[in-house]
């Protein structure tokens, strides 16, 4: 019989665990659920500061994005700076013209960089993203003054860079594929996982603007065009997060286990969900097909731990049982007594799902491949 293996008294080692270990390893048999319930308990009640810094407490799992009082402070100025450095800038075109403002931006961008490289040199990871993340919002701009110094924007676009944020033109796609471009090379350089905002967002500009330049020639305005392509452009972004994830699950360096696939996630799940739903139909067999994909999204959303399937999952799930409690009952008065239970059935469901998420989470993940099986939580 081999003996146990007890660490090293002169060598203590901390090990990282979290709900998600516990349920591998139920998974595996090697202990019960009774015993992980048990354990996860105890560990936490026992992961306390000890005084003195002497001995040795569970470490926490690896902390996700969280918005505690302080990452509010940062993101909330990060957003202010990103708005007020865009309206300056846009507002001194007529001050500096197309060279001055580029010449201007480029200074902005290569000072964020700047001060992105002392914070994160001190350990200031968050604050260190936002203004690597303001760096790469103002790649846009440069390219679009650069474009215009050089007489390369094409006629007929917009002549203001603040439509960039809120018209749909074909002609930002210079400026769209340059900001990928950018953005890519900046979170392989800082490593910083919000970075990947722009990049997701950008995305979701470019589903647009290439439905735009494709339906242009046309004459007017197909929005059903523009629908189906920002769903096929949600399934392209929600398949490279899926890889994105896996690859930083797997990854061997700490920096890149971390989570860079969160705003892929989310604007590929806006994207495909909200062009699956603007779909219209009358056929039943559509619709029951919509409730389907709908329950396969909260399903998946439980395999992988990205809530984000879930939350969209469950409300095209919940607008299909309005859509048939409507259909049957929609001439009774008993549609409004309908509707309530079905109101208190999905907060029921709701209440049930938070009671039981660590196992719905580690019963589905069990029959995925190890790389897109849920990262342990705290």
């Amino acid at each position: 019989m081999s003996p146990p293996l007890v660490p090293n008294p002169d060598q203590p080692a901390q090990v990282r665990l979290g709900p998600a270990d516990l349920s591998q390893a139920v998974l595996d048999g090697l202990i019960t659920r009774q015993q992980a319930d048990a354990l996860w308990a105890r560990w936490s009640r026992l992961a306390q500061p000890v005084a003195g810094g002497g001995g040795l407490s569970p470490a926490a799992a690896p902390a996700g994005p969280a918005f505690s009082f302080t990452n509010t402070l940062y993101y909330f100025g990060g957003m202010v700076a990103i708005g007020a450095m865009t309206l300056f800038l846009r507002l001194s075109w007529d001050a500096f013209g197309p060279w001055g403002l580029m010449l201007l931006s480029a200074a902005y961008l290569l000072a964020c960089l700047k001060v992105a490289d002392h914070l994160a040199s001190r350990q200031l990871r968050v604050p260190a993203g936002i203004l690597a993340t303001l760096a790469v919002v103002l790649v846009p701009l440069v390219v679009w003054c650069a474009q215009h110094g050089l007489g390369w924007w094409p006629p007929g676009g917009p002549t203001s860079y603040s439509a960039y944020h809120t018209h749909i033109n074909w002609r930002w796609l210079t400026l769209e594929f340059v900001t990928l471009a950018a953005g890519v090379v900046m979170l392989w350089r800082y490593r910083l996982p919000f970075m990947v905002m722009p990049i997701a967002v950008t995305l979701w500009y470019m589903s647009m603007d290439v439905a735009q330049a494709l339906w242009s020639d046309v004459g007017y305005w197909d929005w059903e065009f523009t629908r189906d392509v920002s769903l096929v452009f949600g399934i392209a972004t929600v398949f490279i997060a899926l890889w994105v994830d896996a690859r930083s699950r797997q990854a061997l360096e700490a920096e890149w286990r971390q989570d860079y696939a969160f705003w892929l996630y989310l604007f590929g799940t806006i994207m495909f969900w909200g062009g699956l739903s603007l779909r219209d139909s009358d056929s039943e067999w559509a619709k029951a097909l919509y409730c389907l994909i709908n329950l396969l999204l909260v399903f998946a959303g439980a395999a992988i731990g990205r809530r984000v399937f879930t939350v969209f999952g469950g409300l095209g799930v919940a607008i299909y049982l309005g859509y048939l409690s409507h259909r049957v009952f929609g001439d009774s008065l008993g549609f409004a007594f309908v509707l309530t239970l079905l109101g208190l059935g999905v907060v029921a469901l709701g209440i049930w799902w938070q009671r039981h998420e660590a196992q719905i989470n580690a019963y589905f993940s069990a029959w995925l491949p190890p790389g897109l099986r849920p990262r342990p939580t705290d």
